[in-house]
């Protein structure tokens, strides 16, 4: 597995501080600081939630938040001018800060499904990803298949969890508001296998997990990330049109380059 040598370190340490990270206040760094015109229909600058456990997309560095949904975020803005504050917080927070409105966008590698829908907007898919497995790397553990009888460790209110639930029922599932706990249950084999996104997964067992753990089996469920919205939210046809831009004039590849290694497929 071949990833990006130049941020090993970074990603390293952020996932290491995880969990100390979601406890911080927001820190808006960079052009995060900027102020421009508000949107149509906005009184102030923008809240964009964040779940600053997620790396590669979004973690802190130092005094700011960097990856690639921070980076793909930002460009968003300067096509449309917007200000805006990144606020980090639990996954399982970020829905319903939408609902209620004191939220006005989130980046967090959601997952567009049909329930969500019902809550909350998306704008047009901006990531393939899905599940893969993680276990020890002594473990003979196969895959998805192989947890029949085993303990499983899921992050609450994301699809994987939801996934886990629905399907595997032989299997004991204990749920972490972040993934930097499911991780380090593993390690210290109080858990069999944590099942993630895979960016996630990948970049972990490279990194701060390297020689300590292994993917295993095939990716599964693919999804489509989307970014989030309060419902009925007037910011989505716009970010649709900023995201179709960035993906035409090449600074959406350019940005998955710098985080990913290479273009998207």
């Amino acid at each position: 597995m071949e990833l990006i040598k130049k941020n090993m370190l970074t990603w390293m340490t952020a996932l290491t501080v995880g969990a100390t990270v979601l406890l911080s206040g927001c820190s808006d760094s960079g052009t995060q600081s900027d102020k421009a015109a508000a949107p149509e229909g906005a009184s102030k600058e923008l809240t964009v939630v964040v779940d600053t456990a997620f790396v590669p997309f979004e973690f802190k560095e130092g005094d700011r938040y960097v990856g690639f949904d921070i980076d793909l975020w930002d460009a968003i803005a300067k096509d449309n001018s917007w200000a805006y504050k990144v606020q980090p917080m639990d996954f399982n927070g970020i829905l319903p800060s939408l609902q209620t409105g004191n939220a006005d966008a989130a980046l967090a590698g959601i997952t567009i499904t049909e329930e969500r829908q019902k809550a909350i907007d998306f704008s047009d898919g901006y990531y393939d990803s899905g599940f893969t497995l993680l276990v020890r790397s002594d473990s003979d553990i196969p895959g998805i298949d192989g947890l029949a009888g085993k303990v499983l460790a899921i992050k609450t209110g994301t699809a994987a969890a939801e996934y886990a639930k629905a399907n595997l029922k032989d299997t004991e599932l204990r749920q972490f508001p972040n993934i930097d706990n499911a991780y380090l249950e593993l390690q210290t084999e109080r858990v069999d296998g944590v099942l993630h996104d895979t960016p996630n997964i990948l970049y972990y067992a490279a990194t701060a997990g390297e020689g300590k753990v292994k993917d295993v089996g095939e990716q599964i469920l693919a999804h489509e990330y989307g970014i989030a919205f309060p419902k009925d939210s007037p910011l989505v046809a716009e970010v649709n049109a900023s995201l179709a831009k960035l993906k035409s004039d090449g600074r959406y590849n350019e940005i998955y380059k710098k985080w990913f290694g290479k273009a998207p497929q």
